[in-house]
């Protein structure tokens, strides 16, 4: 039992040394903007240069009204007190959730296809 207390008495002071030796030497932090270009955090697409204002602003209307309506159904499956409506609920919103899925599984294609030309 006295070894222990001795052990455990010996880890209480190295740790605090440990920690201070440690938060002593700061570390580097990288800066990932200049190593990776800003067109590259977003999967790969830089949609900056290749919008207009109009495209940009309807691009945005298009995600607010997809958002809007993905609540709106989760709003509805949380009150919902029937079993049969809320599984009924939860399939629409799965099927919105496929279908623009698959609408942004074929702008990545129409992106690779513009960009491989």
């Amino acid at each position: 039992m006295k070894h222990l207390y001795k052990s455990t008495a010996v880890l209480l002071l190295l740790l605090p040394i440990s920690m201070i030796s440690s938060a002593a030497e700061p570390q580097k932090a990288d800066e990932p903007m200049k190593e990776m270009g800003a067109h590259q955090g977003m999967g790969g697409m830089d949609m900056k240069c290749c919008q207009s204002e109009e495209q940009k602003n309807e691009h945005m209307r298009s995600m607010q009204e997809h958002m809007l309506q993905m609540h709106d159904l989760s709003n509805q499956i949380l009150s919902e007190k029937d079993a049969a409506k809320k599984e009924a609920l939860k399939k629409q919103q799965l099927e919105l959730m496929k279908a623009h899925h698959a609408q942004m599984m074929e702008h990545r294609q129409q992106k690779m296809q513009e960009h491989k030309k």
